[in-house]
């Protein structure tokens, strides 16, 4: 029977993202609170439509916000992992980057009573060691690669890629990517973020990102049987006030057309499910 899954993800930096763009004077500094604050109006519009979600959130914005961390857990969404302070993994020693997983991990335990399934890199890309690590610590899933868009899929490991040589594929490995997309991401839409050497204009009006999500979710309808679509969502950018009234109407049309929504880790289960490793090995 199809199924068309919805997944809204939520990427709670908070303070975090901005500590690691090295702005941490007052005002980048209370963007991110606005994130905090923001989220208790996510929460409500999530209960509203008894919708669970995924929550990525680093280490640093569960032990500077514990209170709200605390709520997304109680009501019954998944936390997952997005590093300890937003580092990105390109440049991490792999003793280094280790560390990060593991002390994430820990702080989410510490919260929930469970190690997190899932990983999502802050920078949406993935180290040299990232993928052995993730097997390593027993990771489910990553979100940050983007070879399909609609259809999870296994993960490779040893692609030997050179610019004078064909690509070389690896082997799939026990890690279930769920892929997500800039384009289904509020913060290059929305986001204004401006430094010496670097200007984001963001600012797009929200009916325009409204109609091109819900045609993203209409074209998965028309064209496979099962998948899923993932939303990447930041609470101190879609928690201002116009863009969260357009939320909810991507909410209501998604309902009325048949999505069902559904937490990451369920996701990757039912794809496990579907379509098993030693399956895809043997193929």
């Amino acid at each position: 029977m199809p199924k068309h899954t919805v997944c809204l993800t939520f990427d709670f930096d908070a303070v975090s993202l901005w500590i690691t763009r090295g702005m941490t004077t007052p005002t980048p500094i209370s963007r991110g609170e606005f994130g905090a604050f923001a989220a208790e109006r996510l929460l409500n519009l999530l209960n509203k439509y008894r919708i669970k979600a995924t929550w990525f959130v680093p280490g640093h914005t569960i032990e500077s916000f514990p209170e709200i961390c605390s709520r997304i857990h109680k009501e019954g969404h998944e936390i997952a992992s997005h590093g300890y302070a937003h580092e990105s993994p390109l440049n991490l020693p792999r003793e280094k980057e280790e560390a990060t997983l593991v002390r994430s991990r820990d702080v989410i335990r510490h919260l929930t009573g469970y190690n997190p399934k899932g990983y999502r890199s802050p920078a949406w890309d993935l180290s040299t060691n990232s993928v052995e690590l993730l097997l390593k610590l027993d990771f489910q899933y990553d979100s940050s690669m983007m070879a399909r868009d609609y259809l999870p899929y296994w993960v490779r490991l040893g692609d030997v890629i050179t610019p004078d040589a064909p690509a070389k594929f690896g082997n799939p490995v026990n890690l279930i990517e769920l892929p997500p997309s800039w384009s289904l991401d509020d913060w290059p839409h929305f986001e204004y973020v401006r430094n010496p050497t670097y200007l984001q204009p963001g600012l797009t009006r929200a009916d325009d990102v409204l109609h091109n999500w819900f045609d993203d979710f209409r074209y998965m309808k028309q064209t496979v049987k099962w998948g899923t679509i993932i939303y990447t969502l930041h609470p101190q950018v879609i928690g201002r006030g116009h863009r969260i009234l357009m939320l909810e109407q991507l909410i209501r049309q998604l309902k009325r057309s048949g999505a069902v929504f559904a937490r990451m880790d369920a996701v990757a289960d039912e794809f496990a499910r579907r379509s098993p490793l030693d399956e895809v090995r043997g193929a």
